[in-house]
């Protein structure tokens, strides 16, 4: 699947970066020294991309050229590997979303008149796009419509990864669009819960919580909507590990919860919650009846049903 290379054109490039030229030079008597298209070895860097490099060429000698003139060698295999606009534009991959559901916190049950309605879901581009040399885009994101969508194997594998936010999607109970593949999808959900969950879950929270600490040394404040669904998380993968199944609304915990938000707990009270939390996960991954992997086998079985439809269709 193609990736976005991000280019920053004012970074000096080092010593040993090869490059081709996209100039021909030629000496004071008209002889071709370099061939439009040679390829070079920077020798000397610039301070800054106002100056020129130095670019030794295969036969020894050394020329000067300026950012501009030339390019970096493997962006140059590349161009030409990539999509352009025009290709996309040929299809519209909205019309391509077999899953739309709606996360954050309106299906949390966290929600006020501020929160916005986040959608997420699932594409199943057309055959000829995705067999093409160009492959397709792992997700569609419209960031001004809080919406995302993932390419279904992106979707697949994330979700095989335990990836809180994948899964959430699995389980939501604000299901908005949901053809028959997808609906088959959600009927082998529990095929991607495993004991993954504690470690994925866990490992980001205990991250998480160290930036929040900083946060709160550093500048004497934290994101208190992120401390809550840190909790929220937690809270979730307990569940998951001793009941099998993603909770996604917290009913039974949205006062406390909210309580964090709006800074009604401190942070000591907030980080004691946090700390027996672990010790709850902990004791529920010991005890839990999930098996230590998702079901791969099931999920490629899947994944290569919903390739035949989109063919079929």
């Amino acid at each position: 699947m193609p990736k976005t290379t991000t280019v920053n054109p004012n970074l000096v490039l080092p010593v040993g970066t090869q490059v081709v030229s996209r100039i021909e030079i030629l000496s004071n008597t008209a002889e071709l020294i370099c061939p439009q298209g040679a390829v070079g070895a920077i020798v000397r860097s610039p301070d800054d991309n106002s100056h020129a490099y130095r670019v030794r060429l295969p036969n020894g000698q050394e020329i000067t050229l300026r950012r501009h003139e030339f390019t970096i060698r493997k962006h140059f295999q590349r161009e030409g590997l990539e999509p352009t606009e025009d290709w996309l534009a040929d299809f519209n991959l909205y019309d391509s979303v077999i899953y739309r559901c709606v996360v954050g916190s309106r299906a949390y049950g966290l929600d006020d008149e501020n929160s916005d309605t986040d959608r997420r879901g699932i594409y199943l581009p057309p055959a000829e796009l995705h067999w093409s040399l160009y492959g397709v885009p792992e997700q569609l994101e419209n960031k001004s419509a809080q919406e995302c969508y993932w390419e279904l194997q992106k979707f697949l594998i994330l979700a095989l990864k335990a990836n809180p936010n994948v899964l959430e999607c699995l389980y939501t109970p604000l299901i908005e669009t949901a053809s028959p593949i997808a609906t088959e999808l959600l009927s082998i959900r529990h095929i991607f819960l495993s004991k993954l969950v504690y470690q994925t879950y866990n490992s980001y929270v205990i991250s998480q919580f160290k930036k929040l600490e900083q946060d709160l040394r550093m500048k004497g404040e934290i994101r208190w909507k992120h401390a809550m669904h840190l909790i929220r998380l937690l809270l979730s993968g307990i569940t998951v590990l001793r009941a099998g199944f993603v909770p996604v609304r917290v009913d039974d915990y949205r006062d406390r919860l909210l309580a964090i938000k709006y800074e009604h707990l401190t942070w000591e009270e907030v980080n004691a919650w946090r700390l027996q939390l672990h010790q709850d996960f902990d004791r529920a991954f010991a005890d839990t009846q999930l098996p230590d992997r998702p079901d791969y086998e099931q999920a490629n079985l899947f994944l290569i049903r919903a390739r035949h439809h989109r063919v079929e269709q």
